[in-house]
């Protein structure tokens, strides 16, 4: 049997792709999610508890039914749930959404922890991929092509909602309420329903991205697992300017720097490896950085979020 050809350099640039195509997915759905809630007035920075609480509810409830899509649609229902509580506290008088993220950000976590432990071991069945690499005779070639639905999904749900808050009257009323809340009052809109109903859809995209990590990508349930993606999410939404197609190419973005120590380390190159592992945050930093320079800071934030005022 003649072995498979060395990709040599090639092979770098194949493994960015598909690290780009398979760790992104968690990044795109928490950053769509954060983008709809935020395009509300409101932000939420408890996903990164939600995405581990949707990553156990997911694993728990595939390994006990045997069923990986019944897990995604628990741990979306999951998120929701803590959407709903954090736009239910926050609609309340005097409270800040910041603070309310922090504490949901804690509980999430908190009973992720807690309520997954018997799921540390057992082992849950994964989500299926589309092997749009069959045609290759070359194993990197396949395992880059190797997509999951959930990334199709979200590669089609991103134009989806950038078609959505710019051309029908539901993105219009949700614009409408993070941009002026008095305008959305005055024409006869209820601000507090549509900040609830917009953070119980981010929570719920939140929660299906974390089912991803679980059932797929690494594919396993453990306490470490987000590795603070929710958290870099929050911070890619201000990059991507709260738009929703430019969530789906920073979230590429953050994908291959994530799978830029793997992919040199494929070719020899081993030096500095925990350091280039690295990469994604020193990218979310540099980001930060840049996002707050007097140039670029806050274009295009909506005027009622707390970051605004």
């Amino acid at each position: 049997m003649t072995p498979p050809p060395d990709l040599g350099w090639a092979g770098v640039l194949v493994a960015l792709v598909g690290g780009a195509i398979r760790v992104s997915t968690p990044y795109l759905f928490v950053s769509l999610g954060e983008t709809l809630t935020e395009r509300s007035g409101r932000v939420n920075l408890g996903l990164e508890g939600t995405l581990v609480l949707g990553a156990m509810s997911a694993y728990g409830v595939a390994y006990l039914s045997g069923s990986p899509w019944l897990g995604v649609l628990v741990a979306g229902l999951a998120g929701a749930l803590l959407g709903l509580l954090h736009a239910s506290v926050c609609n309340l008088p005097r409270v800040n959404d910041i603070a309310v993220g922090i504490a949901l950000f804690l509980l999430g976590t908190g009973l992720a922890f807690y309520l997954g432990k018997p799921f540390i071991e057992p082992r849950a069945p994964r989500l299926p991929s589309l092997a749009l690499g069959a045609w290759s005779g070359s194993p990197q070639v396949r395992a880059a092509l190797e997509v999951n639905a959930l990334f199709l999904a979200g590669a089609v749900l991103a134009p989806l909602l950038w078609w959505a808050l710019r051309g029908t009257r539901w993105g219009l009323i949700l614009r409408t309420a993070g941009d002026n809340a008095d305008a959305a009052r005055a024409l006869g809109h209820s601000v507090g329903l549509t900040r609830v109903l917009a953070t119980m859809a981010g929570g719920f995209l939140a929660g299906v991205g974390g089912s991803f990590l679980s059932l797929y990508y690494p594919g396993t349930w453990n306490e470490g697992l987000s590795s603070g993606q929710g958290l870099m999410a929050i911070a890619l939404v201000i990059f991507a300017r709260w738009n929703p197609l430019a969530c789906f190419g920073v979230s590429l973005l953050f994908g291959a720097a994530t799978a830029l120590g793997p992919a040199l380390q494929s070719v020899g190159i081993t030096a500095y490896y925990d350091l280039l592992n690295a990469a994604p945050y020193g990218l979310t930093l540099a980001l930060l950085i840049w996002s707050s320079s007097t140039r670029h800071a806050l274009v295009g934030a909506p005027g009622e979020l707390t970051i605004s005022k």
